[in-house]
């Protein structure tokens, strides 16, 4: 305890100096070299091309963290197969709402990804984007059961009509064969398939647009420097202290009228630096992640999806256990899991001290309510550290019966820190999505959280657009602008068949993606939700 309440007040001290003097500034300097920094400084650039950017990744390449492909599941989170996005009702019902605005907000991003190849900012698609389907299996009868109403219920949505479901292990066996052969045949089994999931390469997408970026007058990309400090000028801007990791970490400070934080964990540390009032109360819980992965060529030929199951109680919804055909720089390879571990660090390449310098005396409470609130979760990562290799086969059996431990090899996933907030009814709340933060004055941004991550970066960074250039999105100009990105920009596509129609077609044939229409007719009736 004495040696945190040390660094505590190291940390308060640095926290009380002031910068050096700006050597250059910027209109707008971004932290980390992830997919949600490449897509917003992709749509400022759009947006106002005269803008200078600066970009700061402390890693000696782009996307290097939670955006590689090797750190995360690449699942194109379309709520197609993810059955934490549809719970069941306190009556026996499915809320699809949380599905329904995931739906569209990956549509906004497959809408972003085809403007960009449209203008050659991304190159050939297939690089970075692969149809997959997007499968749930469940077993058992209360959970076939759950997984037909929920089918019926995703029916009265136009974007979920074409989502097959069966209960026939011959079918099922046609769609995955590896999940059938060696099954017991007395299981009752279901399963739905959405034709057109996808699986994305997010590290391939960042590195094409932070590539395309810096190719641009005013934009400039430093690896190996890492953010320090941070603090608010008088006239409203920000002074940033970088060091140079590859020259001693000489420290230099540069100005920016405006700041995004999407330093993956790092953003929490860096937002409570920048001293807002809006960061209070904020604090984060890491959650690291490990997969089975073959690359054995005969057996990644007999599985083309992406194969979601049910996730054990008390567990993160990132935890939920899938089976996935992945597409990586053109090799197929499956990977299964997650299996969670647990470290302090916040960045798979960062400090064992991470989460205990993140402490602070407005967050620590909201830390004791979250983590006494959920205990259910502390025994679920207690039950993951202490998994053997057979009890991780075995859940990969579950998926795959016929499985040799000989064809598998555990690799580590990345870092994922889950926001802990204030909240007056409980104290502190565990939240498992995302959230941008703002500055009042809309100067500075951060985004925390884990899931859906990386596919929703599109509608995220449009979210920091509207909540801190406000008035330049209103502006005709903008509009025209955001248009010409995102073609149903200011509209919902679960309202619009026609529109849903002609907007998936739109980046279906630009993204080389497959192409399903959604007839009038088949969406069911009454169904305005």
């Amino acid at each position: 305890m004495r040696k945190l309440l040390l660094i505590l007040a190291c940390l308060a001290a640095v926290g009380c100096s002031e910068p050096p003097k700006p050597e250059r500034s910027v209109d707008v300097l971004l932290i980390g070299g992830g997919v949600m920094s490449a897509t917003l400084g992709t749509y400022l650039k759009e947006l106002e091309p005269g803008w200078t950017i600066d970009i700061y990744e402390r890693m000696e390449q782009v996307a290097n963290e939670s955006s590689n492909p090797w750190n995360n599941a690449g699942t194109g989170h379309a709520a197609f197969c993810e059955l934490n996005y549809t719970p069941e009702t306190d009556d026996g019902g499915i809320d699809i709402k949380k599905a329904l605005n995931v739906n569209e907000a990956f549509e906004i991003s497959r809408q972003f990804w085809a403007h960009q190849v449209e203008q050659g900012v991304l190159k050939e698609p297939k690089s970075f984007i692969n149809n997959v389907p997007h499968m749930s299996v469940v077993w058992g009868e209360a959970d076939v059961e759950f997984l037909k109403k929920r089918h019926a219920a995703l029916q009265h949505s136009p974007l979920f009509r074409g989502m097959e479901y069966s209960e026939d292990p011959a079918q099922i066996a046609r769609w995955v064969p590896l999940a059938m052969n060696g099954r017991d045949p007395a299981q009752k089994i279901a399963a739905t398939r959405m034709p057109i999931g996808t699986d994305v390469n997010f590290g391939e997408i960042t590195r094409q647009l932070v590539d395309s970026l810096t190719q641009r007058d005013g934009v400039a990309l430093h690896l190996r420097h890492e953010v320090r400090d941070l603090k608010r000028s008088e006239d409203g801007s920000w002074n940033v202290v970088v060091a140079d990791l590859a020259d001693g970490e000489k420290e230099t400070t540069v100005n920016a009228k405006f700041v995004f934080i999407g330093a993956g964990g790092a953003a929490l540390t860096l937002l409570q630096k920048s001293g807002i009032d809006e960061a209070e109360g904020y604090a984060g819980f890491p959650v690291g992640g490990q997969f089975l992965l073959t690359k054995n060529p005969e057996i990644v030929a007999q599985h083309q999806a992406k194969l979601y199951g049910k996730a054990s109680v008390g567990s993160p919804p990132m935890s939920v256990p899938h089976l996935d055909t992945r597409v990586i720089d053109g090799q197929k390879v499956l990977l299964f899991g997650p299996f969670a571990t647990f470290s302090s660090k916040f960045l798979k390449h960062g400090s064992l001290w991470d989460l205990f310098a993140s402490v602070s005396t407005d967050n620590v409470g909201p830390m004791m309510h979250a983590g006494w609130d959920n205990m259910d979760l502390t025994q679920y990562l207690v039950g993951q550290l202490m998994l053997s290799d057979e009890d991780r086969m075995n859940a990969l059996r579950d998926y795959f019966p016929e499985a040799r431990d000989e064809d598998w090899e555990l690799i580590t996933a990345g870092q994922r820190v889950q926001i802990i907030k204030r909240s007056e009814e409980h104290g502190g709340v565990l939240q498992f999505g995302t959230e941008v933060v703002s500055s009042a004055d809309g100067s500075i941004a951060a985004l925390l959280g884990a899931s859906p991550g990386a596919s929703t970066a599109a509608p995220i960074m449009l979210s920091v657009l509207e909540k801190n250039f406000a008035q330049k999105v209103a502006s005709a100009e903008w509009q025209a602008r955001l248009k010409e990105i995102i073609p149903s920009y200011g509209q919902k596509l679960n309202d619009d068949i026609e529109l849903t129609n002609r907007i998936r077609a739109y980046s279906s044939e630009r993204l080389q993606l497959l192409h399903m229409p959604v007839q009038p007719e088949a969406v069911m009736a009454g169904a305005a939700l």
